[in-house]
C-alpha cells in the first residue's frame, strides 16, 4: 500500500512529562483524592525523571486511533499518531483522507508504570511488550517516522521480512538525516526504515545520490 503523507507535530519531550506530572500533582491535590492515595502518588512521582520516558506502541481496537490519540493529549501525554493522506473513492466522487500510517497503532512518551492506566482508556487494547515486559520504541525510530510523514515520499508499508542492507543516511532532500537500510527490491534501490518492535518495514525510493553510507 502506498500512501502519500501529512504534516503531524509534536511537543518536545520533557515538556510533555513535566506537564502530565503536574496534572496529576493537581488531581492528588483535589480534595476528592484520599490522602493516603495522595502519598502513594507523590511517593511513586518522587522517582519518577523526564529522562526516564519512553516511546512506547500501544496496539487500538479497529478504527480507533484518533480517538486514542486525542484522549492521551487530553490526559496530559505526549502521544504520536503518524497520518497520511490518501485518496478514497466512492460510487459519486473521490476525496483525499487523513488514515493513519501503520493500521491500529499510537505511540506514547511515558514510563512503563503508566501503561497500565493507559490501557484502560478507550479504543486502547493493549501495549507492545516482548519477553514479558513492555518494549521501548527506540527514538531514533520515532524521529525516523516524523521525517517519513513531513516528507513527500511515497511510503509503502510492509510486513514481509527483508534481508539487511548496507546501513545508510539520506543527505539532501526533504527526508535528509532518515536512516535506514539500501535494500533492492526487483530492479530498483530503495530505502528501508525498521520499526523492530512491530517487525513492520516502510520503504521509501531515493536517488542514491543523496544517500551516505554509514559505517
Amino acid at each position: 500500500m502506498t500512501k502519500r503523507n501529512h504534516i503531524s507535530s509534536s511537543n518536545s519531550r520533557q515538556s510533555a512529562v513535566r506537564s502530565r506530572q503536574d496534572k496529576e500533582m493537581n488531581l492528588n491535590n483535589s480534595p476528592l483524592t484520599s490522602r493516603p492515595e495522595r502519598a502513594q502518588e507523590a511517593s511513586r512521582r518522587a522517582h519518577l525523571s523526564p529522562l526516564d520516558a519512553h516511546w512506547y506502541a500501544i496496539y487500538t481496537r479497529a478504527r480507533t486511533e484518533k480517538r486514542l490519540h486525542d484522549r492521551l493529549q487530553s490526559e496530559g501525554y505526549e502521544a504520536y499518531l503518524p497520518l497520511v493522506k490518501t485518496l478514497r473513492q466512492w460510487s459519486d466522487r473521490k476525496k483525499w483522507v487523513e488514515v493513519p500510517l501503520l493500521n491500529s497503532y499510537v505511540f506514547v512518551l511515558t514510563h512503563p508504570e503508566y501503561l497500565r492506566d493507559i490501557i484502560t482508556l478507550e479504543g486502547a487494547a493493549r501495549y507492545i511488550s516482548f519477553e514479558g515486559k513492555p518494549a521501548a520504541i527506540p527514538e531514533k525510530q520515532i524521529d525516523n517516522l516524523r521525517l517519513l510523514v513531513n516528507s513527500e515520499a511515497n511510503i509503502e508499508v510492509t510486513g514481509e521480512r527483508l534481508l539487511p542492507g548496507d546501513p545508510v543516511e539520506v543527505t539532501h532532500g526533504s527526508l535528509r538525516g532518515l536512516c535506514g537500510e539500501l535494500i533492492k527490491l526487483g530492479n530498483k534501490n530503495k530505502v528501508v526504515v525498521r520499526i523492530d518492535r512491530l517487525d513492520l518495514n516502510l520503504v521509501v525510493k531515493i536517488q542514491k545520490a543523496f544517500l551516505k553510507k554509514l559505517r
